[in-house]
């Protein structure tokens, strides 16, 4: 009986996960036009009935759980039911409430956060419900914490009816760009673009040096550029390059490490990025061209970081090293066998270039999937249908963790624009800062790293952007530039020990220490720790300048962050002394500034060490050859 309704709950969960990917789909062709609200709305009721359908994720279901579940589910619809109705009611009195829209409110306030605890854990719900007790203890706290105490009314209205809350701009880029993203991932992976990934990997690394670890770092970002979720690329991507890199030498928790930076940096690599990407254009109010080209020369700094320090580790460990062979197959064999899988890519990425937004982008991409692959296999029966329905439930599950973070992270920002909070840490970081910039970016960095550990990206990012990144942009520092700061730092918090979400999957698929883990993860991406003041220093690396201003900006800091790597593994072809390690990290971060004093001084460490290895190897060499 217990495995009746349990299969019947899935087949539940399974028609609405593709409903509601459908119906999305739908909307963005135009052929379902609702408003934004009513959008909303919907979008989170069924991935909140779905969640209380799945989660937790239990063999057997106790009579306690089955009833949960029914109860999760009926005031799921009924409150989403009742917004809707309410919402124009309101409108059309002028904003006017009754008592039952806090009874209603407080509903949702509890689905949402159990939701949340069900779906992604707890820590999540728990910074929520700090903030959620905040407007009724303000005023008793001292200092610049200290506001005006608010109502339930007030507090539980403005959550569940406005914009400003629950259904404001974090479900509302879940319920648009989001969905639209996570079904595309969907349709990738159904459709076996994961399989041509990492054969285009293996096939661009296997005649090279730490082949395994870089085919790793390639196919992680490649996943990851469509995911936009670090622990999820882990989950996906780990469980095949975890058990490869560790048969060619690499330690359990240096491999693991290699996988979850790998994972990390897909969330910063365009064309996709991560959700928060999608967020980040929002509310800055630029095109999501413009967060695209912004981010480019960073993310790719970071993963040519990665991939010198893996191949310095090879070299320095002396394994991982090169086995192409006559079964390795080679990249122009594998673009001949998937070549219609370049196609949507380059679709999107030419569409999202072009100006079109990135929900009608992926819309497209989608379409000119289904057509090349039904050219390319000639495939139109049953089994290709039943794939197109998979992709969409799959791609509506994979969105289920995003939505409610989104809506938790609602909560969050409600109550930081309802009691003005947020301004007043950020007029803190500016008074602590005394208006010194690099101190005010040190605050900001440590405060978002903080408040990123433990938390998805994308409710990372949400708090980062309401609390912290007005105050570099009060200090003067352009938008664009104070966001992508803080988003970073609210992408790499997922490899930042003690709370390492990335750092945890990759541990758990490599049988290795978490906290070595975390650790060797936190070393690997050290760069990406030092990336964000590069380009605050060095605005031509989020393209802004000349195209020599550019060209010379982006050739410094290659050497800079070949320089960090070489110390971050103390080997650059012969073992490092440690006065070396740090002149050389000294010098990568000379390199961070603009300007011609700090470019001759890093440049300088790096002639001289460079010089200094030389001869080293030299003498080594003479004495081997004394030897024999």
């Amino acid at each position: 009986m217990n495995a009746i309704i349990t299969r019947t709950i899935g087949a539940i969960a399974a028609v609405l996960g593709f409903s509601i990917g459908l119906f999305h789909l739908l909307n963005v062709a135009g052929i379902l036009t609702l408003s934004a609200m009513n959008l909303r709305v919907i979008h989170l009721m069924v991935m909140l009935v779905i969640v209380f359908l799945l989660f937790p994720k239990k063999k057997a279901l106790t009579v306690a759980g089955l009833l949960a579940k029914v109860i999760g589910v009926a005031l799921s619809v009924g409150v989403s039911l009742y917004a809707i109705i309410r919402w124009e009611e309101i409108i059309e009195s002028g904003g006017l409430t009754e008592p039952m829209d806090t009874v209603m409110g407080i509903l949702m306030v509890l689905l949402v956060l159990e939701a949340t605890r069900r779906s992604i854990g707890i820590v999540l719900s728990l910074v929520a419900v700090v903030f959620l007790i905040y407007p009724f203890v303000g005023s008793h706290l001292p200092g610049i914490l200290l506001t005006k105490t608010y109502d339930i009314d007030r507090v539980f209205s403005w959550l569940f009816i406005t914009t400003q809350g629950i259904y404001g701009i974090p479900i509302s880029v879940s319920a648009s760009f989001i969905i639209l993203f996570c079904i595309y991932g969907g349709f990738l992976s159904e459709f076996g673009v994961g399989d041509f990934f990492f054969k285009l990997s293996a096939s661009l690394t296997s005649n090279l040096r730490a082949a395994t670890a870089k085919t790793a770092i390639v196919f992680s970002t490649l996943v990851g550029m469509i995911s936009g979720s670090a622990a999820g690329n882990v989950a996906v991507t780990g469980s095949i390059t975890i058990p490869m890199m560790i048969r060619n030498g690499y330690r359990p928790e240096v491999a693991a490490a290699v996988e979850a930076c790998a994972s990390t940096g897909g969330q910063i690599m365009p064309p996709i990025m991560g959700a928060a990407a999608f967020i980040m254009a929002e509310i800055i109010g630029v095109p999501y061209s413009s967060i695209m080209k912004a981010a480019l020369i960073p993310a790719l700094l970071y993963f040519l970081t990665i991939f010198i320090i893996v191949h310095l580790h090879a070299q320095k460990g002396n394994i991982d090293f090169s086995e192409k062979g006559e079964n390795a197959p080679s990249t122009r064999a594998v673009l001949k066998e998937g070549w219609y899988f370049v196609i949507p890519i380059g679709t999107l990425i030419a569409l999202l270039i072009y100006g079109y937004s990135p929900f009608k982008g992926a819309y497209y991409s989608i379409l000119s999937l289904l057509v090349v692959y039904v050219i390319a296999k000639r495939d139109f029966s049953l089994g290709f249908l039943k794939k197109v329905a998979s992709a969409i439930k799959a791609g509506a599950y994979d969105a289920l963790s995003i939505a409610l973070a989104c809506a938790a992270a609602g909560i969050i920002v409600g109550i930081l624009t309802l009691t003005g909070v947020g301004s007043k840490l950020a007029t803190l970081i500016i008074e602590l800062s005394q208006g010194n910039l690099l101190l005010a970016l040190i605050l900001t960095m440590i405060t978002s790293l903080v408040l990123g550990m433990g938390l998805p990206t994308t409710a990372a990012y949400l708090i980062l952007a309401s609390v912290v990144a007005p105050a570099l942009v009060t200090m003067g520092l352009p938008v664009l530039s104070a966001h992508m700061f803080v988003f970073f730092y609210g992408c790499i918090s997922t490899i930042t020990p003690p709370v390492a979400l990335a750092s945890y999957v990759a541990a758990g698929l490599a049988g290795a220490n978490a906290d070595k883990v975390g650790w060797n993860a936190f070393k690997f991406g050290a760069v990406s720790f030092i990336l964000p003041f590069m380009f605050v220093y060095g605005p031509s690396l989020l393209m802004e300048g000349t195209p020599l201003q550019i060209l010379w900006t982006v050739a410094v800091s290659v050497a800079g962050v070949a320089m960090i790597a070489a110390s971050v593994v103390g080997f650059l072809k012969v073992a490092l002394h440690p006065l070396l390690r740090g002149l050389l990290f000294c010098g990568g971060i000379s390199l961070i500034n603009e300007g011609f004093y700090t470019d001759f001084i890093g440049l300088s460490i790096l002639a001289f060490v460079f010089l200094w290895v030389t001869r080293k190897q030299r003498m080594t060499q003479k004495g081997l050859h004394r030897e024999q």
